[in-house]
């Protein structure tokens, strides 16, 4: 009996570590299973994330001449650059104030308006009449919108156009804004651990000036951004000139000839008499002087004494 107690509780042992170790292995495989599958997500995730980062790439190597294994057309762009573009303009209308009005109304059809217009109109003198416009066209049809305005409005006289680029200036005026943004942030993010009121005022003092000089690069990124963004041409329109007569000369006659000769004659005579009458005075001096002169001399001969006849002696 003791042996059988002894061999059953062995065996009753026995069966439940052999279930404990099945339900420990059983348990041990599913986390070795769920695992598995996170790992699975985690890997399709990163797969997916450098497939996706990987197509731009893939792409623009497809547009490159040469690439090898696709038939794409999508070709690296260079990046824009920031352009100011200008121009003067001088036409010559027939009428100044219709050809200002269609100027308008050819920069608005365009998405550009007027920034500034003044006319010197005289209707007794149409000829005189003159206007200047300036105007703001979008840079996408600026070049299209010069043209119009150049054959549109009446005659070109003069165009001249200038193109400055910035995309420096602007980039650096990009930079300057996100610093000082980033700048502000930090301070921002101290103010709220101060402790003292000193240290509350010094970056209170700091957030104001690094906001001012924020408020400052914006309005200069704002500036830019316009320039770039829209084209200005100042447009000069000018009166239609007076028509210049053409006289056409007669054949010459005898008459004709008879007249510029009595004419030739008269500027003749009257130059001769201007002459003789502008002369007339210093001839007088002078014919004085000589009849003055004359006669002293005749007295001064008269007063000497004559010579007697000689003797035989001597």
């Amino acid at each position: 009996m003791i042996g059988s107690v002894l061999l059953g509780g062995g065996m009753f042992l026995a069966g439940c570590s052999a279930g404990s170790s099945n339900s420990a292995a059983s348990a041990s495989g599913a986390a070795a299973e769920t695992a598995g599958q996170a790992a699975g997500q985690a890997a399709g995730q990163a797969n997916a994330a450098a497939s996706a980062a990987a197509a731009p790439r893939s792409a623009a190597v497809a547009g490159r001449p040469g690439a090898q294994g696709g038939t794409g057309t999508t070709a690296r762009l260079a990046p824009a650059n920031s352009i100011i573009y200008t121009a003067q303009l001088t036409v010559r209308a027939g009428n100044v104030s219709s050809a200002a009005a269609q100027a308008a109304a050819i920069a608005e059809g365009v998405g550009g308006y007027v920034s500034n217009e003044t006319a010197k109109l005289d209707p007794d003198h149409p000829s005189e009449a003159t206007a200047s416009v300036e105007l703001k066209i979008p840079v996408a049809s600026y070049p299209a919108t010069l043209g119009q305005l150049s054959h549109r409005l009446g005659t070109q006289l003069a165009l001249q156009q200038q193109a400055q680029d910035v995309t420096q200036q602007v980039a650096d005026v990009t930079s300057q804004v996100a610093s000082a943004s980033a700048a502000i942030s930090q301070l921002r993010a101290l103010l709220s651990h101060a402790g003292s009121v000193g240290d509350l005022l010094s970056v209170q003092n700091q957030i104001n000036q690094e906001e001012s000089s924020l408020e400052s690069l914006q309005a200069q990124q704002r500036a830019l951004s316009h320039q770039t963004s829209y084209a200005t041409v100042t447009l000069s329109i000018l009166g239609q000139a007076k028509p210049v007569p053409h006289h056409q000369k007669a054949p010459p006659t005898l008459a004709g000839g008879l007249g510029a000769g009595w004419r030739a004659l008269r500027i003749t005579v009257s130059w001769t008499l201007a002459f003789l009458g502008a002369i007339a005075p210093f001839a007088i001096v002078v014919a004085i002087v000589g009849y003055v002169v004359y006669r002293g001399r005749r007295r001064l001969i008269r007063r000497r004494p004559t010579a007697g006849p000689a003797s035989p002696e001597s």
